[in-house]
């Protein structure tokens, strides 16, 4: 039997008309907008669908459209008739939430309330410590480590072969990008975040968060859950409250995500939610999985076509 994974994307995946055809064109979409519009401070159909870009990348901004924007593209694949159930789900950082959510261990309005608060406090955190994220194409890991002790900086997201992402304060960046290019990177890319993610810089928002998930009713999860603060499988509500507070200040490990699931037998993946960052990603770990895209009711309708043939 094939084995399936869902997998959702995180910060940085935003765009101006991101699910605005499944608002208009499947009711059960338009009313996770709904739901999430009762409980966000700012008007997430026109950020979402109309921009501008700068306010939609704004953290306490981009993280809860872009949930919402995930778990209506999964509202709306459950609502086509295509019907697939995941044996796993994963998602890159403020992804976790998606699938948590996807794989039935916390409700869309608990997973919305706590990534409102959880934008404003890493947008907190990222005012008193002002920085941002930089993707390192083609140096290995042992070039990273001199690079961010050099520049004091912080290893943030391994994703794939061949790329790392690096996180810290606006200067050490520059210092950092200089020194990578020196020592042969193919790109440096500045990626669409707002601060300096997933390292000590983030620490207060880390523990605002674990404060909040305290009141929050975290279930077992359905189907099986990898984490990307260690890149292993867990069901247990407690500790899966830990991974989620501690992933805001951690080295986040997709890669390792990633072939957890491959090497328990999954083939087939759906990235469900805004952009195909996921699939790139994937493609540069195992260029044998198949990688679907649901991200509009277009890409339904494409699915579902392909799934036939």
């Amino acid at each position: 039997m094939v084995k399936k994974a869902f997998i959702f994307p995180g910060q940085g995946a935003q765009f101006v008309g991101m699910s605005e055809s499944l608002y208009n064109n499947i009711p059960a979409s338009k009313d996770i907008f709904d739901k999430a519009q009762a409980i966000v401070d700012f008007d997430i159909n026109k950020v979402c669908f109309h921009g501008p870009l700068e306010e939609l990348s704004l953290t306490n901004i981009s993280q809860p459209a872009i949930l919402t924007a995930s778990i209506a593209a999964l509202t709306a694949m459950r609502s086509s008739g295509l019907d697939v159930t995941p044996d796993y789900v994963a998602g890159l950082s403020l992804g976790e939430y998606s699938a948590l959510a996807a794989a039935g261990s916390i409700d869309f309005v608990d997973a919305i309330n706590l990534v409102a608060k959880r934008g404003k406090f890493m947008q907190e955190a990222s005012a008193a410590n002002p920085g941002s994220m930089l993707t390192i194409l083609g140096l290995d890991l042992e070039k990273i480590n001199e690079i961010v002790r050099e520049t004091q900086t912080y290893i943030a997201n391994l994703n794939c072969p061949g790329q790392i992402v690096i996180s810290g304060k606006h200067n050490n960046l520059k210092d950092a990008e200089v020194l990578a290019k020196k020592k042969g990177a193919k790109r440096v890319l500045l990626l669409k975040v707002g601060g300096p993610f997933h390292t000590v810089l983030m620490r207060e928002a880390s523990l605002k968060l674990k404060n909040e998930l305290e009141d929050i009713n975290i279930k077992e999860p359905v189907c099986e859950i990898v984490f990307n603060v260690t890149g292993e499988t867990e069901d247990n509500p407690e500790s899966i409250k830990t991974n989620l507070f501690k992933q805001v200040s951690q080295i986040t490990y997709w890669q390792k995500s990633v072939e957890c699931m491959v090497a328990n037998g999954v083939t087939v993946f759906f990235e469900i939610g805004p952009g195909r960052v996921l699939k790139g990603l994937l493609k540069r770990i195992n260029p044998e999985l198949t990688v679907h895209n649901i991200g509009s009711s277009e890409d339904i309708e494409k699915v579902k076509k392909e799934l036939k043939t």
